[in-house]
């Protein structure tokens, strides 16, 4: 997918200065970036979460949102003062259960200063109340929030908790999740994991969510309206829970005949990405014909009905499910990073199609390779490191799937797929680079793959003739027939550039 934003430059404004005692001559402000250079601004330096308590009440009518936040994290530094990431209004910030400071700074930063400076490896509670209408704010000129007739929803990439919770927004910072978040009866709310319960009270009802495996920022979902609501168990045992908004119009039939595979798809994708890493899966469609992307919203992706406006589109869904393993059990570990989510994701479309008879996953990559020419800017883009510009581009997709392709081709399929079964596992639940992955690739298949991946990755051209074969990509100069599951493959591309 997905929601895509050139990177902001490092923050403009200048942060309000705070008096800070004297005991904390060691200590210095947490950095108001992690450290990501296509993002300079997200993210926070200083500390780790581990949990997120969100306990929310939502009003749909009027797009009002207010509660309390509360993060357990460790620091990672000695600290006089921290940030968060946030756009809401806030009332009151404590620190281990003592008032603090806080302040706004940028265009997205709550900066933080508690009552007394926080050592290194100190355990640290922070609790923040706050309010708003999430759709009134904005940050670099966007909202990501995306309101419905009968609610509102929050699913983006690479952001999106700005609106409704206060977070360390990188995937750098996974941490676990309870949400809960009271709303009118005849509201649903839907989020990840698992439903641990409701309770209703004149004429409120609220729902408790909890995502109990590390999750980032960016999966965390927020999806309140009128859905219908079917559950049921994936012949592996995996338990689904599907949403689908009651006003999806003529969408309605495609979405549902799309995600009710979602159970035999995840078990079809465990046979080559290995167990499946959490213990519900499903998705949800709400009324949101305004974008036209899905999400992988973690355990339950996001789609927007646009998908399925052609008929169903199990193709989107297996893409979408690819990523519960590629991109979040395992995680970027800076945005440059993302092939290692999206080039997978599309390559498990191309294996699906083999799954289905509608072209083998070498037939797509004749095609792929065929059917654009040299100079064609797709080849300019380098799907290893795209830059935050390109960071959602069909290069990163396509080209990122060919990489695949050719590596497969390059080691033999025992290794090829040994390597993407043990990645998941070598990872779990944590972070990886792409140089990370070519590691990798090498150890399991014995091969030195420094070329392959240099010329099908970084260099701003279309791989020669030459290099085409030695893959065995593409050996005919005839332009290989259209596969039957590429106009289904590539509705999924124009998704994904979803600028703000």
């Amino acid at each position: 997918m997905h929601r895509r934003l050139i990177a902001p430059g490092a923050l403009a404004a200048a942060s309000v200065l705070l008096a800070i005692p004297a005991s904390a001559a060691s200590h210095s402000p947490g950095a108001p970036g992690i450290g990501d250079p296509y993002y300079p601004a997200y993210g926070n330096g200083g500390y780790d979460v581990s949990h997120y308590d969100l306990r929310l009440k939502y009003q749909p009518a009027t797009d009002e949102l207010e509660g309390t936040a509360t993060l357990l994290a460790r620091t990672t530094e000695d600290l006089s003062r921290f940030n968060l990431d946030f756009l809401l209004d806030v009332s009151e910030v404590r620190v281990n259960g003592a008032k603090a400071s806080f302040a706004t700074s940028g265009e997205h930063e709550l900066e933080i200063t508690p009552r007394t400076p926080l050592a290194k490896g100190t355990a640290v509670t922070v609790v923040v109340r706050y309010s708003g209408v999430p759709s009134s704010k904005e940050a670099y000129g966007f909202n990501a929030w995306l309101r419905t007739p009968d609610g509102g929803v929050a699913a983006g990439e690479p952001e999106g908790a700005w609106w409704w919770f206060p977070s360390n927004d990188h995937p750098l910072d996974k941490a676990t999740y309870d949400v809960s978040v009271q709303v009118p009866n005849g509201t649903q709310f839907v989020s990840n994991g698992t439903l641990q319960s409701t309770t209703s009270r004149l004429g409120w009802t609220r729902y408790n969510w909890r995502s109990n495996k590390p999750q980032a920022t960016y999966l965390a979902t927020f999806a309140a309206g009128r859905f219908d609501v079917t559950t049921g168990t994936s012949e592996g045992g995996v338990p689904v829970i599907n949403a689908y908004s009651k006003d999806l119009g003529d969408n309605a039939g495609s979405a549902r005949a799309s995600l009710e595979r979602t159970g035999e798809v995840t078990d079809w994708l465990s046979e080559y990405f290995g167990p499946y890493p959490y213990n519900a899966v499903g998705g949800y469609v709400p009324n949101t014909p305004q974008v036209g992307y899905a999400l992988e919203t973690q355990t339950r992706p996001f789609y927007s009905p646009r998908q399925f406006a052609n008929g169903s589109n199990v193709s989107v869904v297996v893409h979408e499910l690819a990523h519960q393993w590629y991109g979040d059990d395992v995680s970027v570990k800076g945005w440059k990073d993302i092939w290692i989510n999206e080039g997978f994701a599309r390559y498990a479309q191309w294996l699906w199609s083999e799954h289905e008879g509608e072209g083998t996953a070498q037939e797509i990559a004749d095609y792929v390779y065929a059917s654009r020419p040299a100079d064609d800017p797709f080849w300019t883009v380098k799907p290893g490191d795209p830059g935050p510009e390109n960071q959602f581009h069909s290069a990163v997709y396509d080209r990122g799937a060919l990489t695949l392709q050719a590596l497969r081709n390059e080691i033999g399929d025992e290794a090829f797929f040994r390597v993407l079964k043990g990645w998941p596992q070598k990872y779990a639940y944590g972070n990886a680079s792409v140089a990370d992955f070519r590691a990798y690739a090498e150890e399991v298949s014995g091969r030195s793959l420094s070329a392959l991946f240099d010329t099908w990755l970084f260099q701003p051209s279309k791989p020669a003739a030459g290099a085409a074969a030695k893959a065995s990509i593409t050996r005919s100069s005839a332009l290989p027939a259209q596969p039957k599951s590429w106009k289904k493959i590539a509705a999924t591309n124009d998704v994904h550039g979803h600028g703000h």
